[in-house]
């Protein structure tokens, strides 16, 4: 009984993942807003700057929700998790050993626990829904670059390059823990056959 109620609370708490990123989206966007006029109000260079910072804020969030939308839609239940693209490489597992994945991996929030549930789920599933938030990721990390090439018009290169690379490593963790999870996945699938 004790489990059941500690696999209810650990989905309540990553389920409320999902609330703070939207949440997180409508806040910078509304920022973006209010700082964006209050620039064009009073043309002061710190509401310029709020309005850069708090809407290359909102982008990479509203991302995270728009690209994650389209590939679920697009990817889920079609990949193949046995194609060469999501093959682990011989040097991913050393790589991941020196990054001790397997000590950090359950603390990285999720953002819909159901679709990783083995109770309502089967292995198969469950690896192809690996393979759909591995692509969403990958994208992300590259939309996650398009800021930068906001520095051309508006000067400020710090903030657009600083919240890209952050934003693209962010959603390396993420890649990172897919790669090394499905290969287990595939094991469990293997032994079932």
């Amino acid at each position: 009984m004790s489990t059941m109620l500690k696999n209810k609370s650990s989905r309540a708490q990553k389920s409320g993942f999902k609330r703070l990123l939207f949440g997180s989206t409508a806040i910078f966007a509304v920022l973006f807003i209010i700082s964006l006029m209050l620039f064009f109000s009073f043309k002061n260079e710190i509401y310029f700057t709020l309005s850069i910072t708090f809407g290359v804020t909102f982008y990479h969030f509203a991302i995270r929700l728009v690209i994650g939308y389209f590939t679920d839609k697009i990817f889920c239940g079609r990949t193949n998790p046995n194609s060469k693209w999501f093959s682990q490489k011989k040097f991913e597992h050393i790589v991941y050993k020196k990054l001790k994945v397997h000590k950090w991996k359950k603390l990285v929030p999720t953002y819909d626990p159901d679709q990783f549930d083995l109770e309502h789920h089967s292995f198969e599933e469950i690896a192809r829904s690996m393979c759909s938030a591995e692509i969403c990721h990958e994208v992300i990390m590259l939309f996650a670059l398009f800021p930068v090439l906001l520095t051309i018009p508006f000067g400020s290169p710090a903030v657009f390059i600083i919240t890209s690379v952050l934003s693209a490593l962010i959603d390396l963790v993420f890649v990172i823990i897919q790669r090394y999870n499905r290969p287990r996945i595939l094991r469990l699938i293997k032994r079932k056959v």
